[in-house]
């Protein structure tokens, strides 16, 4: 069953219609490597294949409800926290006006003025149909409301509508920013209506939208190349720019039908298997989201040392360098960026631990999330000392993937990207200068080798 199918199915069954069901659909089935979990029928688990992992269990789906409360040590405190923070998300001008208003396809514009869209493989990072699929674009065409997580006071979500034509559909949350790019201006796909469809049958057979897109993209360089020879794709024009295409691709990889055999492999495995293992972008194995690291060089040394690879949302570095929040870094430069890097990354692992939107973080800082945790849990530490729990979690993670073989050699970026300098638009000529970045996180982090040092550990408690 779909995702869709399986969520109906099981709230039907157990007469619960307010639960919440996580599940796979044929993609973490068929152990494609980019299958996700799907909640909600929109909302994924997307990242490092955790569907794949539920469907090796032979695990469709989890059911949860409940009837009771979770009990609060200072609620009349907590309610005056969430009532300021609340106020402080409403006045930001992201999260106050321009995620409602267009959602994080705001930044499609946003980012490819700055130079940073990532086009055709990563062989680009300036993309001149970008507005055509632009989060205006999104609104004035295909925007039928909106939609927002339980609770949420920014609602970013949108549901959008394709009326007739080749890619129909009557009704998709989304695309995000991330989903527009991947099936998008990373596959040279200009129409708007096809990336609309490839996003719906993601959601619908449970599968990663940036690794599906951008592992397609990865194979349409590879045929263009002539590394994967015609015989390989069935009939299929897997090339940049063909709309059909693509689409056809993101279903014959969730049943490994055709090509989509090798692209449920994931773009690394792929590009290995057909000679060009340089053509995969990626880190650590996971494919890379739509930020160039060479027009901006802070989210390219979170790229690389993010513990599950290439993550944009381990240390979100575009807040400072392209949004100004909390200031604004310049960009093209490396000066100090390891420092805000570290902090990034340890102050993400405390919102993640928190069970919280990363989006609250354009208008909240660690003060806020400090209070809140005080007040809900009765722990009475000070921002130092929260910061540290994120730490202490970074190096937790870091020492998992030192246990199976992950040091300094894969904190690392495609060659593309620190040898070939962008050649189109606004940061033509800027490649990624991480070399000049990485001693300084390693010596900051008191890691050596990317492992990290006894001494760190003894600092954090975790000896």
């Amino acid at each position: 069953m779909t995702t869709f199918a399986t969520t109906d199915k099981i709230l039907e069954e157990i007469g619960q219609p307010k639960a919440s069901v996580a599940c796979i659909g044929p993609a973490g089935e068929n152990l494609v490597a980019m299958a996700c979990i799907i909640n909600e029928k929109n909302r994924a688990a997307g990242r490092c294949g955790a569907g794949a992992v539920m469907g090796s269990k032979k695990l469709k789906a989890i059911a949860v409800y409940g009837t009771g409360k979770v009990s609060i040590a200072r609620p009349d405190e907590m309610k005056e926290r969430v009532k300021e923070a609340i106020g402080k998300i409403k006045e930001n001008p992201v999260t106050g006006q321009a995620l409602p208003t267009y959602g994080t396809a705001v930044l499609v514009n946003v980012i490819n003025e700055h130079g940073g869209f990532p086009a055709r493989n990563f062989q680009t990072g300036y993309f001149p149909e970008a507005d055509k699929q632009s989060g205006e674009t999104l609104v004035n065409k295909y925007l039928t409301g909106k939609a927002a997580c339980w609770g949420c006071p920014i609602g970013c979500g949108r549901v959008s509508k394709v009326p007739d034509g080749p890619f129909s559909i009557s009704k998709s949350e989304g695309p995000e920013y991330e989903s527009i790019f991947a099936f998008g201006s990373d596959c040279g796909v200009v129409d708007l209506d096809a990336v609309i469809k490839a996003n719906y049958l993601s959601n619908e057979l449970g599968l990663d939208t940036i690794s599906m897109g951008t592992t397609i993209a990865c194979a349409m360089e590879l045929v263009e190349m002539g590394n994967i020879p015609e015989s390989e794709l069935y009939g299929l024009d897997l090339r940049f720019g063909n709309a059909g295409a693509m689409v056809e691709a993101v279903w014959k990889t969730a049943y490994r039908a055709g090509i989509g055999a090798d692209l449920s492999l994931g773009s690394k495995k792929l590009a290995e298997k057909y000679g060009a293992p340089d053509i995969s972008m990626s880190v650590k194995g996971l494919e890379l989201p739509a930020y160039d690291p060479r027009s901006i060089q802070g989210i390219g040394l979170n790229y690389a040392t993010a513990n599950r690879g290439g993550c944009h949302v381990s240390g979100y570095m575009i807040s400072p360098e392209i949004l100004g929040l909390p200031e604004k870094l310049d960009p093209f430069v490396t000066k100090d960026k390891a420092q805000w890097t570290i902090t990034f990354q340890d102050f993400t692992s405390v919102v993640n631990s928190s069970g919280v939107c990363l989006f609250n973080t354009f208008a909240l800082g660690l003060p806020d999330y400090t209070g809140l945790l005080a007040s809900i849990t009765g722990w009475d530490l000070d921002d130092g000392e929260v910061l540290t729990i994120g730490e202490r979690v970074t190096n937790i993670e870091r020492l998992l993937n030192n246990r199976y073989g992950v040091d300094e050699k894969q904190d690392t970026l495609p060659k593309r990207l620190l040898e070939e300098p962008i050649p189109t638009g606004p940061a033509k000529g800027n490649i990624s200068n991480l070399s000049e970045m990485l001693p300084e996180y390693y010596e900051l982090r008191s890691w050596v080798n990317g492992k990290p040092t006894e001494e760190k550990l003894k600092e954090l408690g975790l000896s």
